[in-house]
């Protein structure tokens, strides 16, 4: 079986073939033009992903080795992320299966980041734990078989990702801020400053960030011009450290409350080197079963999209041409 899969829910363009669990190739195509935005801009994400969509489409075939003829199953994603990228991407998808009177499979985003682990480790046995932390989700969800899912916690403000991008703007780092912030805590001391760790009363399994964000930019605007430059990778590094500490924290609660020792971290974030660090330490304290994806596999891709909708086609689902893009899709869906 070929399928294809498609992934535009924000600014990659991107397409992607599996042959019966192999994956064949895996384009994406980025789209440079929102870097002096400091940020993804809906419009011209949706303009450049309606002109790179054939093209992306075409790449993927040729780098497959098939033509269009070929495919016997096409997926797209249909939710969450900006509606005009939704758009585009499921738009062409139902069309395209249309056309080769082939099964359509809409494909939830964060269901591709649950099973993105799978494309390196096919043998990766459910259930496990999965701590998605990307720009726009932090949710650690215990995932027990296909489309059936607990989430056990989640952020109730700021995704991770979002908070590493808000506090580059405050010390004034370049957009993306994931990267720019890991690069330069390295040249500092995550113990200068004790940044918060917000505890969730009702829910410790979930998550904060907001008070984080509003900790270092009060900190940071009390600091002189010359303070500010001086001290500026000790911020990043403390920082860094709350976001770590929170993330491994009720990874921690979450194996202790399930007793399940498997777990994924997926998702743009899942690729920051104190993070990946921590789960290596945390794996070796607890004899954890971990698994952190490629970096291809861990930001926006149609591989993750592909082997969800692989994962779904042979447990029977299908869907209509009718479906319509869910830019608020949760992940029980």
């Amino acid at each position: 079986m070929n399928l294809l899969a498609i992934e535009t829910s924000c600014d990659e363009t991107a397409a992607a073939v599996i042959r019966d669990g192999e994956l064949l190739c895996n384009i994406v195509a980025s789209q440079e033009v929102h870097l002096q935005y400091g940020g993804v801009v809906p419009e011209l994400a949706s303009r450049a992903h309606m002109a790179k969509m054939v093209p992306i489409v075409h790449k993927a075939l040729e780098t497959s080795g098939l033509s269009l003829q070929d495919i016997d199953v096409v997926a797209a994603t249909y939710g969450p992320g900006l509606i005009g990228s939704l758009l585009v991407g499921l738009t062409f998808a139902k069309g395209l299966a249309l056309s080769l009177k082939c099964p359509f499979l809409g494909i939830n985003h964060l269901e591709g980041h649950l099973f993105s682990a799978m494309l390196e480790h096919p043998t990766l046995e459910m259930p496990f734990l999965c701590l998605i932390v990307s720009g726009g989700h932090t949710i650690l969800a215990e995932v027990r078989g296909v489309g059936d899912y607990v989430i056990l916690g989640q952020t109730r403000d700021d995704a991770a990702g979002e908070a590493f991008d808000k506090v580059a703007k405050i010390l004034e780092l370049p957009y993306p801020g994931g990267p720019a912030i890991d690069k330069l805590a390295r040249q500092g001391n995550p113990e200068a400053v004790a940044f918060p760790v917000a505890r969730i009363k009702d829910n410790p399994l979930d998550f904060s960030f907001s008070g984080l964000k509003t900790a270092v930019l009060y900190h940071y605007q009390a600091l002189s011009e010359e303070q500010r430059e001086k001290n500026r990778a000790d911020i990043a590094a403390s920082f860094q450290k709350a976001v770590v500490q929170a993330l491994i924290s009720n990874i921690k609660k979450a194996i202790n409350r399930t007793g399940i020792r498997r777990v994924v971290v997926a998702g743009g974030v899942a690729r920051n080197s104190a993070l990946a660090a921590a789960m290596a330490d945390l794996a070796a304290e607890e004899n954890l079963e971990y698994y952190i994806p490629a970096a291809q596999f861990c930001t926006d891709n149609a591989a993750m999209i592909a082997k969800a909708a692989e994962l779904r086609y042979h447990a029977g689902y299908r869907s209509s041409l009718a479906l319509s893009a869910a830019p608020n899709l949760p992940l029980t869906s």
